[in-house]
């Protein structure tokens, strides 16, 4: 029986940045992963390859270059499947083999197999070859992340009915598409499918979609994904779907049916928990499978025993599990660290990007927080006539009571890199003023920002420190004047 200072269970972007920080530490530390090839889903079917996907459709699609060249322009005349996975597992590749190197350089052992608890400090893990390893540690990380929901009612075949893990496994691109759930991963597969001038179906059951997003962008957002072509479906709840054979049909409860060669079913994630046998350790699942944690040291009820990424639920972004992962390894092994900042950026990696930071409109009228808004189209840029940006908005909320900048939310071409000038804003908590008085290198699409400053600034009140008081006349000047 091996023992450990660590064990982490799940090599996804929170289970990476735990083993790597408690390597640097010097603790002995053992990463469990069922796979046979670390990196989690976030690597192999999540994260990594749905941004690859995104990214080789955008370029062979010569989706970027349209408003130039028209919309039949294409890089690449019949764009397959193939040429789809091509990057996709090249990129993939690289992703591991950097993972691997940076385990080996901070001496983290790792085993592939299936790890369960037999008690709060043992577990067993069976490899697929059969061999069984039982390990015990003084602290555990659940790290296991989610797998893809799958209601019997659905009828899965791996062809023409997928989830979203089987989604890029596909042997051809369809012609038509029905995706069944707006939530991230659903919008971002029918956006970029759209750009592949592939005719896509969302629905969505409720009567709005990403209601964490601010409203307004949610709308300009909207517009866009309908003019590119996408058939938003909100408020339509499923009757029933059938494979046909030759299309799959979906039958709604307001009486439609939608046709499509291929369906993907986006409707939710669980998380990963029902094999490690949670109970076990004396842990308790919600009925997602989710574990519940304390969200400043990611522990557990279990004292010695830590869970980070999705499998604690939202956010439920790599960004945010790599940090989790490093401050519950940190908190784990007893070492100070610094807490994280309370405002990240949540990214969707849709065409076009959404990203946001701070409070939404609805959020701010909520805590009832005074406001001015600022706003900026991409296409008022000189950088967006260059690159031939006919879309796209940055909206900066104000507080008119501190002048502080409360949120931004951007929709458009570089949204997730441009949103962390207003992560860094907000968590330094700077006002607008930072974007009146400051430069920005001409001609980029940053200049938003000040254009959206510029925009919120102009309707607030002049500040007192601000305000000009006109000097008082001398004796000198009055004798001036009367001649």
């Amino acid at each position: 029986m091996s023992h450990y200072d660590l064990i982490i269970i799940g090599s996804g972007p929170s289970g990476r940045a735990a083993a790597i920080q408690a390597g640097k530490l010097k603790r002995r530390v053992l990463v469990v992963d069922r796979k046979d090839r670390l990196g989690g889903v976030s690597a192999h079917t999540g994260t990594i390859p749905s941004k690859t996907l995104r990214e080789t459709v955008l370029n062979l699609s010569g989706w970027r270059e349209r408003s130039f060249y028209g919309r039949s322009y294409r890089v690449k005349d019949e764009i397959e499947a193939g040429d789809l996975k091509a990057r996709l597992h090249m990129t993939i590749d690289h992703e591991v083999d950097v993972l691997e190197h940076q385990f080996n350089r901070n001496h983290v052992d790792t085993l592939n197999g299936l790890a369960r608890f037999l008690d709060a400090n043992t577990v067993e893990v069976a490899t697929e070859a059969g061999e069984v390893s039982t390990l015990t540690a003084d602290r555990f990380l659940i790290s296991t992340g989610t797998k893809t929901f799958r209601p019997d009612w659905v009828p899965f075949n791996g062809t023409t009915v997928l989830d979203s893990d089987e989604f890029l496994d596909m042997a051809e691109i369809p012609r038509s598409l029905v995706v069944v759930g707006a939530g991230v991963i659903g919008v971002e597969y029918a956006t970029m499918f759209s750009a592949l001038d592939v005719r896509v179906t969302l629905i969505e059951p409720r009567e709005s979609f990403l209601d964490f997003i601010d409203r307004g962008a949610i709308r300009d957002f909207t517009h866009q994904i309908e003019e590119n072509g996408v058939d938003l479906r909100l408020g339509s709840k499923i009757d029933s779907i059938e494979d046909q054979g030759t299309h799959v049909e979906v039958a709604l409860d307001n009486g439609r049916h939608v046709r499509a060669e291929m369906l993907l079913f986006a409707a939710g994630r669980m998380g990963a928990t029902k094999k490690l046998n949670p109970k076990a350790a004396g842990l308790e699942t919600d009925h997602r499978g989710r574990i519940e944690v304390d969200r400043k040291t990611y522990q557990t009820k279990v004292k010695h025993i830590y869970a980070a990424g999705d499998v604690i639920g939202h956010p439920s972004l790599a960004s945010t599990s790599l940090q989790q992962g490093r401050i519950a390894a940190c908190h784990a092994l007893d070492v100070p660290t610094l807490a994280e900042s309370p405002w990240f950026p949540y990214g969707i990696y849709s065409v076009p990007e959404i990203s946001t930071c701070g409070m939404s409109e609805e959020e701010m009228q909520e805590r009832e927080i005074p406001y001015e808004v600022g706003v900026a189209r991409f296409r008022e840029t000189s950088r967006g006539h260059i690159m031939g940006l006919e879309h796209g908005l940055l909206k900066m909320l104000v507080s008119l009571k501190t002048r502080r900048v409360l949120g931004v939310q951007i929709v458009g071409e570089g949204a997730t890199e441009l949103i962390h000038i207003a992560q860094a804003v907000l968590n330094l908590k700077g006002t607008v003023d930072y974007f009146v008085q400051n430069t920005f290198n001409y001609p980029t699409l940053a200049e938003a920002y000040k254009i959206a400053g510029l925009d919120a600034f102009n309707r607030m009140p002049i500040p007192e420190e601000f305000k000009v008081t006109p000097k008082k006349a001398t004796k000198t000047s009055k004798a001036k004047k009367k001649k």
